[in-house]
């Protein structure tokens, strides 16, 4: 609610019919009165206050807010912005996030990266908001996608080598087989029911395939900066659907149709016209029913107090049926589940085409980061060039895609992604790179909590009103548990300190004026810094 006044005469203005809607005084009364009564509230740091036509204007005493605001900056960086009393009501309790989740003996496919960095993002904003999180990786380790996948194997007599490119060569091709061979579909589903059934051999081939491609994943996610509490499957809830079954079942739940599958009628009108389906007509259970038994077991064993789970949004009607099964059956907790769902990604190539794989993305963006790198005049010899540029190319993943509305497709353009100017990972990551550089020079001047009374000029007065909106950045983000308010909120403080570094000399300038000035661009770097890692970027300090 709060903004910049185009009035000369003040600093800050509110709309008294924002805070209405927005709840924050009554919405009864006449709204004039109510202008003048708020404009007769003035603290410590609002100099001076006017009424206008619903509209408070606000002059602010800018000595004292540079004060405050660097002094909660300097004696506590990671707490300032997570520990307003405007984010109280949301801390505390137990936030289960289940993300990234890719299927078992394939490679780590590009379509994954999205889930991976919109719940990294999730988690470390609910856990910087004080939340306990426990970080779930559910992968799809069972089911007819994974029969197809070992009959690819033991039909060609292929070693384990699925990582491998000829492995991957195999299963594209025995998958293409299947969409015109009956006999692949038909043994992928007895595979399928050799699992099922829990035999010997059927469950050694399941258990190498698994291990072998949740240590390459590990290996993937150390490269993104994102680790995981649990890692769990559909394996591992499969034993436990006969239990939601014969519950369903108990509760007058379940109905079997002409076509001898078992369903859940979702209508509320007991005519089926909507229903999920939760056994096939062979008896083997479907993606839902093991879903169902993953949230009942994930209640009794990590008691959460929410469940956030981050998809693509085909899978939007899966949840909205898994969420309607488990209030079906008195679960009233499912009222606390979330989907955060996602558009698709459109034209990510590298130079050899087209991409399948996430770890191809991730050498692109190095490769060409580095490349960069060593062509910009302003580029420092690095130590590690390789791991900066990875990190940095890492950033510009990140920030591109979480720039607009999560549920927005958007189309992947090299160029736009890789500027180091302009709202850009690289953008941002120069930025702190250079607050770090300058912080270096003049590392022997004290400069915490010092007199902070020379910024008062316009310039330093901008950067610390954009401060100020650092908590109502967190709240809007963890409300609607989108990452655009804070990349938003970022680029703009990385726009805003650009031009105090130019116009705001530390060189040259008295000692009381470069310490103070000092102490406000390590305030931003701090704030950047902080800012970033919940957004899943690691900040690099030479660049």
């Amino acid at each position: 609610v709060w903004c910049l006044c185009v009035r000369s005469a003040a600093d800050l203005r509110v709309s008294v019919n924002s805070l209405r809607q927005n709840g924050a005084v009554a919405a009864d009364g006449d709204l004039q009165s109510k202008t003048q009564a708020l404009a007769n509230q003035r603290g410590a740091v609002v100099e001076e206050v006017s009424a206008g036509r619903g509209v408070i204007h606000f002059r602010l005493n800018r000595p004292i807010l540079a004060q405050k605001l660097l002094e909660q900056l300097c004696s506590e960086p990671d707490g300032f912005g997570v520990k307003s009393e405007l984010l109280r009501h949301l801390q505390g309790g137990r936030t289960l996030v289940e993300f990234s989740s890719p299927n078992i003996a394939k490679k780590f496919h590009a379509g994954h990266l999205r889930s991976t960095i919109i719940g990294n993002f999730i988690a470390n904003l609910k856990k910087a908001l004080g939340n306990e999180v426990i970080r779930v990786n559910y992968l799809g380790d069972w089911g007819m996608q994974f029969g197809k996948s070992s009959v690819t194997f033991v039909k060609l007599e292929e070693s384990i080598c699925l990582l491998c490119g000829c492995g991957l060569q195999v299963y594209v091709q025995v998958n293409r087989e299947a969409e015109c061979d009956e006999s692949v579909r038909s043994a992928a589903a007895e595979f399928f029911r050799r699992l099922e059934r829990g035999e010997d051999q059927a469950l050694a081939l399941w258990r190498q395939f698994r291990e072998i491609t949740v240590d390459e994943y590990k290996r993937i996610y150390q490269r993104l900066g994102v680790h995981f509490d649990h890692y769990s499957g559909e394996a591992f809830h499969q034993h436990q659907t006969q239990n939601v079954l014969d519950e369903l079942m108990t509760r007058g739940l379940l109905k079997t149709t002409e076509k001898g599958t078992a369903v859940v009628d979702l209508s509320g009108a007991g005519d089926l016209s909507s229903y999920a389906t939760l056994v096939r007509s062979d008896g083997t259970s479907l993606y839902i029913t093991r879903d169902v038994a993953a949230a009942l077991d994930r209640k009794q064993r990590f008691g959460f107090d929410e469940m956030i789970y981050v998809t693509d949004k085909s899978q939007t009607v899966h949840f909205r049926q898994l969420f309607h099964i488990l209030l079906a059956m008195g679960h009233q907790w499912a009222e606390r589940c979330v989907h955060v769902a996602f558009g698709l990604v459109q034209g990510i190539s590298t130079r050899r085409g087209e991409v399948v794989f996430l770890e191809d993305v991730l050498e692109e963006a190095r490769s060409r980061m580095l490349n960069n790198m060593r062509q910009s005049s302003t580029s420092k010899e690095l130590e590690e060039p390789e791991q900066t540029a990875e990190r940095v190319g890492i950033s510009a993943l990140i920030v591109q895609d979480f720039r607009g509305p999560l549920m927005s497709d958007y189309k992947f353009d090299w160029d736009k992604v890789l500027q180091a100017q302009g709202d850009t990972g690289v953008f941002l990551q120069y930025t702190h790179a250079r607050l770090c550089s300058l912080l270096r020079r003049h590392a022997r001047e004290t400069y915490s909590c010092c007199d902070v009374s020379p910024l008062v000029d316009s310039r330093s007065v901008s950067v610390l009103q954009h401060l100020l909106r650092y908590d109502e950045v967190l709240l809007q983000s963890a409300n609607e548990l989108q990452p655009r308010h804070l990349v938003n909120f970022l680029l703009t403080l990385s726009h805003l300190v650009a031009v105090a570094h130019r116009e705001l000399p530390v060189k040259g300038s008295s000692a009381a004026v470069a310490q103070a000035r000092l102490c406000l661009f390590s305030a931003v770097r701090s704030v950047l810094a902080n800012g970033m890692r919940i957004l899943g970027i690691t900040p690099v300090e030479k660049m």
